[in-house]
């Protein structure tokens, strides 16, 4: 998309339809995303979003739960676009519509025993009626309707990905690659944990005990270790045959946190090579370093001694 183009999705649709997937995704996607917004707020948030300039996408869910949505929602669009024209500033603007059937509706409604906004007082069946009543116009208006009745929440999300993610965006899914040191503590955000303290170790090397990971000589004294090969071939091979998996099952982000001891020298080369190695596959890799500085700083402190 088009730096000065402003991208508006209004998410609407059928309750228990998967409005919350949708707007995660949406988040993902990088959108700015305004849940159950009143119609007649719009052209005032509009104007907000112009005047900053930092923003260029935006989701908003309006339904149901807004009363006036029905009576107020296609003025409020027209008035919108007339403000467009005038000021010359594009602005893409597409209606999502998620549905499911009946019968998956009740039982989404049971399964989380929440009552229907329509419904409060009245047979769940009846609510979702009256909905689809109000809603027959604008699904009519819809730029993409969605049926969700057979979806999972992961099969919904690459539906909303497929429609609405720009080609030249940065991919969703990314790895990130990091060092650490098993004595400032386990990271939390981790979703895979490698030890590598069994691997030989610089720190007893005089001319490498302060130099660190990402330096040639310890990288190499690490790496060039029969040891070393052996257990990386099988770390690399297992990791590019899951990988896939948590990338399918809808993950947008991978934390693969390798450590030694204090972060500065093994895990630091091995996450070099890895992060380098899962960059070849395309994947949008970042790699860091969480304890290599402070552990350094330490170990030259104590020499100094």
């Amino acid at each position: 998309m088009a730096e000065d183009m402003l991208s508006l999705v209004i998410v609407t649709g059928m309750s228990g339809a998967g409005k919350t997937v949708a707007m995660q995704s949406f988040e993902d996607l990088g959108y700015f995303c305004i849940d159950n917004m009143p119609p007649n707020l719009l052209p005032k948030f509009w104007e907000l979003v112009h005047e900053s300039g930092k923003i260029n996408k935006v989701a908003l869910v309006v339904d149901i739960r807004s009363r006036s949505f029905y009576d107020e929602i296609f003025s409020m669009l027209s008035k919108m676009d007339e403000d467009e024209q005038e000021k010359h500033q594009k602005v893409d603007m597409k209606i999502l519509f998620l549905n499911a059937s009946d019968a998956e509706l009740v039982s989404r409604y049971k399964e989380t025993r929440r009552s229907h906004p329509l419904a409060m007082e009245g047979r769940l069946l009846d609510g979702i009626h009256k909905e689809r009543e109000l809603l027959n116009e604008i699904k009519g208006r819809a730029s993409v309707e969605i049926d969700t009745t057979d979806l999972t929440p992961r099969q919904l999300r690459e539906e909303i990905f497929a429609n609405f993610q720009e080609s030249s965006e940065v991919p969703t899914f990314h790895i990130e690659v990091m060092s650490f040191g098993f004595k400032y503590g386990l990271p939390i955000d981790a979703d895979i944990v490698m030890d590598v303290r069994f691997l030989r170790n610089p720190f007893y090397v005089k001319e490498l005990k302060t130099k660190t990971g990402v330096d040639k000589p310890v990288y190499d004294y690490v790496m060039d270790d029969t040891e070393t090969q052996d257990f990386y071939k099988k770390l690399y091979d297992l990791l590019k045959s899951i990988i896939p998996g948590y990338e399918k099952e809808g993950k947008t982000s991978l934390t693969i946190a390798i450590g030694c001891t204090g972060g500065q020298h093994r895990s630091v080369a091995i996450a070099q090579r890895l992060g380098t190695d899962l960059k070849k596959l395309d994947y949008y890799v970042d790699i860091t370093h969480r304890d290599m500085e402070k552990s350094q700083k330490k170990v030259i402190e104590h020499g100094n001694k």
